[in-house]
């Protein structure tokens, strides 16, 4: 075999690694997931705990050291944009109203891109369902923005991107939540920007 011939291959196969090894890279880093369900603005993984999960995702949950929930447990849905698809910032003003599907006990987070917590003066990083005063029909209404509101106010970061993260404890909606409209979820209404 020619010298030449040989460093191409070899060349050729570097590359191909490093590109293998840079996608996987990203996908554990950033929890990419296959079997996502979305309704509206909301997305979950709900097979997250099974043994049917994709393997990057098995793969982010062991690097990240998380513990998903199990069907029976409950479904987390996470919201990176509003309801026009724009990306939530944390310059603006959110309402999020409506219902939310049947559940023993939700809560409501606010978390920057990586799912942690984000710290504010207001100490405030969510709202669970035994805090909100609901309306006559069952709703509720949260506004995130980063100063100060009336009502159930949530503290969004001036200076970043964030998500919110509803958490629905021991729900009949997890078996179902590949059907799951959006309509059966809270809106998430951007008002205005700051």
């Amino acid at each position: 075999m020619r010298p030449q011939l040989l460093v191409r291959i070899l060349l050729v196969l570097a590359i191909g690694a490093g590109l293998g090894f840079a996608t996987s890279w990203a996908a554990l880093r950033n929890g990419v997931a296959f079997d996502l369900v979305a309704a509206g603005p909301w997305v979950a993984a709900p097979r997250l705990a099974s043994r049917a999960r994709d393997p990057y995702a098995a793969a982010a949950l062991a690097r990240a050291g998380e513990t998903p929930f199990d069907l029976a447990e409950g479904l987390v849905f996470v919201a990176r944009a509003d309801a026009s698809g724009a990306k939530l910032d944390g310059a603006c003003v959110y309402r999020v109203k409506g219902p939310t599907p049947p559940a023993r006990f939700w809560t409501l987070t606010l978390t920057d891109q990586q799912g942690r917590l984000v710290e504010n003066e207001a100490r405030r990083y969510g709202f669970t369902s035994t805090e909100i005063v609901r309306e006559e029909t069952g709703g509720f209404e949260i506004v995130v923005a980063p100063t100060a509101r009336a009502g159930a106010w949530l503290p969004a970061p001036a200076d970043r991107r964030f998500a919110l993260t509803l958490r629905l404890y021991d729900t009949p909606s997890a078996a179902a939540a590949a059907t799951l409209q959006a309509d059966a979820l809270p809106q998430l209404l951007r008002e205005q920007c700051l």
